[in-house]
């Protein structure tokens, strides 16, 4: 599904001096342990394409702290198809601790001052920083009004993450002497509406690794012996060289302290309070291979697609004892689920579309745009397709320019007598406010078809299967969520597919962005809105 975007990706990484050496260390020691973060940013580059970045610890230069970052992919911005000038960078960055980052973005997409991690430059090493984050916060015009509204302060880019640098800085500035950095989290994130994970770093060479207190983003970590690591996702930790074992998710509202001195601790900042995570994860965001909050992302997949065949079972529609029906995903992230739905019903699983994994970002204009762009990503295989009723197994349908255009290219160049499109999710009827792109109710499909509960019934499923060009559509109810993923639907934000937000001001945005349905207002206005109806000025 290619319409949908994740905001970023962090990771984390230090060696601590005086506690042996790590196996994990490269040749090169572990005062350049810095070297193995673009590696684990490889590995989570699936949550941001955009741009990328890192920043560094050394005590014994005079740039405590070194940051690069632009606009790429990792390999790009780190130059790793190149090794002499990958080596040359590495060896520039060297530290004993590092923080990086991969972004995907809505706004500033090709300004390089958007990419992260964000560096605070300041005489006292304690107050200077760089920060990474993964997320949004719902709330973030509020904090913008309060940082401006004596007239002294400015902002220079439109983004939460320059709002929590200012923030932290703010409550450092107004501190007399030494506050420890779990207490600055403490008191910032009282103020925080949304969802966060983050790695900062400081120029006294303390880490600190947080996230949010409903644990909306994911947070994985590992402590063995002098070696701290930490990432999104625990794919990331497991192609490290460590155990699947070894690696824990970081509690909701906890953070993690490393310190060059006193070693590690892990403190909860925020109140307890019971566990939204993001249902998204499960099924689209995450690499197949990671496991988080101890529920694995490919048998959460698997499990939908369990919750499928029982579906279609049910539902009766496609023949499935004929030689001629065949299930096919949609590339990549929709294979597990397709896989397992054709194990369930004894149907073959076909690739019948191939992904053009180097096509990278296109630009492409012209009256054809929609089919070139979906051309350039997939390429249906006549050999497999042709004269075929194919069941076409897909993750999610957001805005549906992208289904369209596939679903046209599988009849014309595939050859498929049928096409049957089932979703392993439930219609998307909400907007996010937490860091995925989607902010209007007007930019959804399923809003047009679909009540804003996202109540199914099959008239309406057929409606939008005949738009978009299939013979079927059938989506899975929001309650096979939680079966397949293993948690309470209690512990899942499904505000995308309910409308019910786990956060004040999620939900405050949710009621403005309905009453803004069918003006067409763009997803800021919505956030500028908020401002305005809670008397901020």
């Amino acid at each position: 599904m290619a319409e949908l975007n994740h905001e970023c990706g962090v990771a984390a990484i230090y060696h601590l001096s005086g506690r042996g050496r790590s196996p994990i260390c490269t040749d090169d020691g572990p005062r350049q342990i810095s070297r193995l973060l673009p590696r684990m940013l490889l590995d989570i580059q699936n949550r941001g394409q955009l741009a990328a970045g890192m920043s560094t610890f050394d005590p014994d230069r005079p740039g405590l702290i070194k940051t690069l970052r632009d606009v790429g992919t990792v390999t790009e911005v780190f130059r790793l198809n190149h090794r002499a000038k990958a080596d040359s960078l590495m060896q520039s960055l060297a530290g004993r601790a590092a923080i990086g980052h991969v972004r995907y973005a809505t706004c500033g997409q090709d300004d390089r001052n958007y990419a992260q991690p964000f560096e605070r430059r300041h005489i006292h090493k304690r107050k200077w920083f760089s920060f990474c984050f993964n997320g949004q916060l719902a709330n973030y015009t509020l904090l913008k009004q309060r940082l401006l509204a004596d007239g002294d302060h400015h902002l220079t880019l439109d983004t939460d993450t320059e709002i929590i640098l200012h923030e932290f800085g703010r409550i450092l500035s107004a501190t007399n002497g030494r506050l420890d950095w779990i207490e600055v989290l403490r008191q910032a994130a009282a103020g925080f509406d949304g969802a966060y994970s983050l790695a900062l770093l400081t120029g006294e060479g303390e880490m600190i690794v947080a996230r949010d207190p409903l644990g909306i983003k994911p947070m994985c970590y590992i402590h063995e012996g002098p070696l701290f690591a930490a990432a999104s996702e625990s794919v990331a930790l497991l192609n490290l060289g460590f155990e699947a074992d070894q690696i824990k998710s970081l509690p909701p509202g906890h953070a993690i302290l490393i310190d060059p001195e006193n070693g590690l601790r892990i403190e909860q900042f925020a109140a307890p309070q019971e566990p939204k995570h993001c249902f998204f994860e499960w099924i689209y965001f995450a690499n197949v291979a990671s496991t988080l909050d101890d529920r694995s992302v490919y048998l959460s997949r698997t499990n939908l697609g369990r919750e499928l065949a029982d579906a279609e079972r049910r539902f009766g529609r496609v023949p499935l004892d004929d030689p001629d029906t065949i299930i096919v995903p949609v590339p990549d992230t929709s294979k597990a689920a397709a896989d397992s739905m054709a194990y369930e019903l004894s149907i073959p699983c076909r690739e019948g579309l191939i992904r053009n994994r180097y096509a990278g970002r296109t630009f492409i204009e012209g009256g054809r745009a929609r089919k070139a762009k979906a051309a350039a990503k997939y390429t249906p295989l006549r050999e497999v397709l042709k004269g075929k009723r194919v069941i076409l197994v897909e993750d999610s349908i957001v805005r549906s320019t992208t289904m369209n255009a596939l679903l046209d290219r599988i009849r014309d160049v595939g050859g498929a007598k049928e096409i049957h499109v089932r979703v392993a999710c439930p219609p998307i009827v909400a907007p996010c406010f937490y860091g995925i792109d989607m902010s209007t109710i007007d930019q959804l499909i399923a809003p047009k078809y679909f009540s804003l509960n996202g109540e199914l019934s099959d008239d309406a499923q057929q409606r939008l299967a005949d738009d978009l060009g299939a013979d079927s559509l059938q989506y899975l109810p929001v309650d096979a969520l939680a079966r397949a993923i293993d948690l309470p639907q209690s512990k899942l934000c499904q505000a995308c597919v309910t409308g019910k937000y786990p956060t004040p001001v999620g939900q405050h945005l949710y009621q403005i962005a309905c009453d803004n349905r069918g003006s067409r207002i763009d997803s800021q206005r919505t956030y500028e809105q908020l401002a305005a109806a809670v008397g901020v000025s």
